[in-house]
């Protein structure tokens, strides 16, 4: 698990598993079938939006590296 959620939280999205399948699919999960699709969430699932994450957070900061050194040099005196 990538992070480690606390009791209540892995309770509400367990919770919002069920709600999801009961609204979109017309069917009714058990606790023990919601956190196994939680479970797979978490290992299979989590992964690439954790490393889009990372990349969209690179690209900021590239951005932002860039802008400043653009500023930094603009400050500079003839």
């Amino acid at each position: 698990m990538l992070v480690k959620w606390d009791k209540e939280i892995r309770r509400k999205m367990i919770n919002e598993i069920q709600e999801y399948f009961y609204q979109e699919k017309g069917e009714e999960i058990g606790d023990l079938a919601a956190e196994d699709f939680l479970e797979f969430i978490d290992k299979v699932i989590s992964k690439y939006y954790y490393n889009e994450g990372i990349n969209q957070a690179k690209k900021l900061w590239e951005q932002s590296s860039t802008r400043l050194e653009e500023e930094l040099f603009s400050l500079k005196r003839p």
